[in-house]
């Protein structure tokens, strides 16, 4: 593992998380507050996804290409543009892919999506830092539940709860880049400026180790 003195300076941060964890808010006011640009992921061009929440199974090979090859161009446009801002913040990671791929995919269109990602994944380019946002299932589907998006309206509890594990699995031999895990439960970066002040004080700790854990008590309590 790499050793936390010598961890890049922070200048790319990547939010993760399941459905409904805040990625999207969290990542504008990141990108507010440190005058940043920011990527966000196009997930609302995707012409399969509401069609996937219907029918998992017949739509889960369209919606996850689409997703791969979109996310890809959108990376490979990052690396060509000329960044004039100090920071950039994104909304998700691209190796993030695979974690729906291997919830939902199989058997041979499995393979043609590996052999695929593989390729494409070599010319990305890493966060210097990935958030990764934990929350309550129960927290998950409020949020899913508040925001009301038309073509989430179909999502399964049970589908969360597998996302929710897979995202725990994946994150738990992540090691690619630095990585900092947030317990969301207590947390409220949009109303209260003092969970995200906390928060970026953190990031740009200059003692941060190469993975930390960040679970804020209860408010009200000592």
């Amino acid at each position: 593992m790499e050793n936390q003195n010598t961890l890049k300076e922070v200048k790319y941060i990547a939010i993760e998380g399941v459905i409904g964890a805040g990625k999207t808010t969290l990542a504008t006011l990141l990108a507010e507050r440190l005058n940043a640009d920011l990527v966000l992921e196009q997930f609302e061009i995707n012409p399969f996804l509401e069609k996937f929440y219907k029918d998992r199974r017949r739509y889960a090979f369209q919606t996850q290409i689409f997703f791969l090859v979109n996310r890809y161009i959108q990376q490979q446009n990052l690396l060509q543009s000329n960044l004039f801002k100090e920071y950039l913040v994104s909304d998700y990671i691209f190796e993030k892919d695979k974690i729906f791929a291997y919830l939902n995919l199989e058997g041979e269109e499995l393979k043609l999506y590996e052999t695929l990602a593989h390729q494409l994944e070599k010319n990305i380019l890493k966060p210097d830092l990935v958030i990764f946002l934990k929350a309550s299932v129960d927290k998950l589907m409020e949020n899913i539940r508040k925001r009301d998006r038309v073509f989430e309206r179909n999502i399964q509890r049970s589908y969360i709860e597998q996302l929710h594990k897979a995202y725990d699995h994946f994150f738990f031999a992540y090691k690619s880049t630095p990585l900092l895990i947030v317990n969301t439960n207590e947390l409220d970066f949009l109303n209260n400026k003092e969970d995200l002040d906390s928060l970026i004080n953190l990031i740009f700790r200059k003692d941060r180790a190469f993975i930390e854990y960040y679970s804020p008590k209860p408010k009200g309590l000592l």
